[in-house]
């Protein structure tokens, strides 16, 4: 185990984990997103929620996927969720991100939405991911930037971009803790975390496409906003606040060397990225899932 230790108990000390317009909020961006890249599929998907703390969103996504399984190493918040949210293709479990308790290949979908900051390892919580995905599975990965100039836990300036000794210092001055746990990545950093994974980058979209990805509540109102979003994600992409990125399991180890189309690029909605690979984009393109898994299909 890591010197860094766990972080339990996470959801005792920050109310966000229980607000249910705000999780729910998050769930639909989920969901829109999920069956953008994947389409009718994500109905027969085996789903996993690795940090699904005190279950809200679970509940909202279950509905949406085959079978999904909330976990999470705080054991409080996993108590909670199972005594608040049932169904019948919904369970929770407490365990670790790093040693994850799942056969490998056995799992379509994973959902990794802002959990590698809190995990001793996340490189090692990376290889349990791509571990239990079969092969063309994916992960929903959301990720905030270490540049991000207000932390999102604490919401301080700076904090996340502090030296581990003055990060400790700031909480204690400002009467919001005694040690800050957390460890951010720049995007470079999170590009070296997921670089096993083929990456389809929905960053650009939600700013763009917010009525499709229910990300009002993330890019807020106002054209001049938009517009300003725009413009950073052009000429400052390595500085944006936040990444949220689908990541796709190869099904051989050269796929993860090219990005993967969003479902817009395969429909013709929207231009690549990765001029790269235009000359087999058409073989990608035949069906409404360009791979298949052991469970997710290109037959809807």
């Amino acid at each position: 185990m890591s010197p860094r230790g766990y972080q339990r108990d996470f959801a005792e000390t920050h109310a966000a984990m229980y607000d249910a317009s705000g999780r729910e909020a998050k769930a639909r961006t989920m969901i829109a997103i999920l069956r953008d890249a994947l389409g009718p599929s994500l109905e027969r998907a085996s789903c996993v929620n690795i940090g699904c703390s005190t279950g809200i969103m679970d509940s909202f996504l279950a509905p949406h996927v085959g079978e999904l399984t909330g976990i999470d190493i705080d054991s409080t918040a996993i108590a909670y969720a199972q005594a608040t949210h049932a169904a019948t293709n919904l369970r929770f479990t407490v365990g670790d991100a790093m040693a994850l308790d799942l056969a490998d290949t056995s799992i379509d979908v994973v959902i990794c939405s802002q959990v590698y900051e809190h995990v001793p390892d996340p490189a090692r919580m990376m290889r349990e991911i791509g571990r239990i995905l079969a092969p063309g599975g994916v992960c929903y990965f959301a990720a905030t930037n270490k540049l991000c100039v207000v932390e999102q836990h604490y919401f301080l300036p700076f904090l996340s971009m502090l030296p581990q000794r003055f990060a400790d210092l700031y909480l204690r001055m400002t009467g919001k803790g005694d040690h800050y746990y957390e460890k951010h990545l720049t995007y470079r950093g999170l590009r070296r975390l997921t670089s096993r994974f083929a990456i389809s980058d929905y960053t650009a979209r939600i700013v763009t496409e917010p009525e499709s990805f229910h990300t009002g509540y993330l890019v807020g109102a106002g054209r001049l906003r938009k517009a300003i979003l725009q413009l950073w994600l052009k000429y400052f992409y390595w500085s944006f606040p936040g990444y949220l990125w689908v990541l796709r399991n190869p099904a051989d180890p050269f796929t993860a060397l090219r990005r993967w189309p969003t479902g817009a690029e395969r429909s013709g909605r929207g231009p690549s990225i990765d001029r790269r690979f235009a000359g087999d984009r058409g073989a990608r393109t035949k069906s409404r899932c360009p791979w298949k898994s052991s469970r997710i299909d290109s037959t809807g």
